[in-house]
């Protein structure tokens, strides 16, 4: 195991890495991580609001230009 005291002294970009080497860890077995019930919840009742019809969805392009806009 990698000692806090190590990860503080290395650079930005070493500290990316770590969290890139990481993260695919993680997501090379996505079982493994237990998705709480309330996020689920969530994404049933946004499920359910785009089949009703009351909600729309975005293209990326089009979020990112809203998301540009909306923070200038």
């Amino acid at each position: 195991m990698i000692a806090q005291s190590e990860i503080r002294q290395m650079s930005f970009p070493e500290k990316v890495a770590l969290l890139e080497t990481v993260w695919s860890e993680i997501a090379a077995d996505p079982g493994q991580v237990e998705v709480p019930q309330w996020h689920k919840d969530i994404l049933d009742e946004r499920d359910l609001a785009l089949n009703e019809g009351r909600a729309t969805v975005l293209d990326w392009d089009e979020a990112k230009r809203q998301i540009e806009q909306a923070t200038r």
